[in-house]
């Protein structure tokens, strides 16, 4: 054996980054199975987090505590209001998160909520659509829940998405505290974590121009598909493919 292909067999494998997916409002875990199916064929690690979707703060505060098991390098996705979510988990974990993927997301800034932004551009049609469902506090107060009444919500979240599993989507949808949408965000991780987006171009939940803002501004590394706001659910090989991207870009 040459000197040369002694010191090229030699050289360690840098082990892939565990991809951890956060998903947003009126979705669970399960809207990531495309997407986990593909990049466990890649090889990737893949944990899917359960978002409690209660605000900003709390919701955190719990994804922190499953990056806190993860071992190694994360690449941190979040779809919709997640996206919210992990800008504000990264904060502070430079070393652990390298980078982060908006799937038809929010990246807020500091001080910025959910809902202005959604509203700061026309096309969304979400208020419409959604119903609040009071639900007791430990206190004796109450808070509303939201969920997209289930005759609109193929339409107004996944379009593109086959009716059966829609209907599917519908019925197991997890439901977002009105008052999280309200919750002003108090940490912006994209101005220090290399970051990309993938805008969803007929998405009414978040509108497109409301993307391309949000993405421009944190100079996201960003693809656009012509997908609803489901995109992970009915496109997964395109969100799949930006996160490899996002993987790849850890390993240089």
């Amino acid at each position: 054996m040459s000197t040369t292909a002694g010191a090229a067999a030699s050289v360690p494998t840098r082990p892939k980054p565990t991809i951890v997916l956060e998903h947003g409002a009126f979705a669970d875990a399960s809207s990531w199975s495309g997407v986990i199916e593909r990049l466990n064929r890649a090889g990737y690690p893949v944990v899917a987090a359960a978002d409690p979707l209660r605000g900003p703060a709390a919701d955190a505060a719990y994804l922190r505590s499953v990056l806190d098991r993860v071992h190694g390098p994360v690449v941190l996705v979040g779809h919709s209001y997640g996206g919210t979510v992990i800008s504000e988990a990264a904060v502070g974990r430079e070393k652990q998160v390298k980078a982060l993927v908006y799937v038809a997301a929010f990246l807020p800034d500091e001080g910025e909520t959910s809902l202005e932004l959604s509203n700061r551009f026309p096309g969304s049609t979400l208020g419409a659509a959604v119903e609040a469902v009071p639900y007791a506090l430990p206190d004796g107060g109450h808070g509303n829940d939201l969920y997209i009444k289930s005759d609109k919500f193929r339409a107004q979240f996944a379009a593109d998405v086959p009716r059966g599993q829609a209907a599917l989507m519908a019925a197991t949808q997890r439901p977002v505290a009105a008052s999280a949408l309200e919750e002003p965000s108090v940490g912006a991780a994209w101005k220090r974590i290399p970051s990309w987006s993938l805008i969803a171009t007929q998405d009414f939940n978040i509108p497109p121009a409301a993307q391309r803002f949000m993405s421009e501004r944190a100079h996201a590394h960003t693809v656009e598909v012509k997908a609803s706001h489901a995109v992970a659910v009915s496109r997964p090989d395109s969100v799949a493919r930006l996160v490899r991207q996002a993987a790849d870009s850890t390993a240089r």
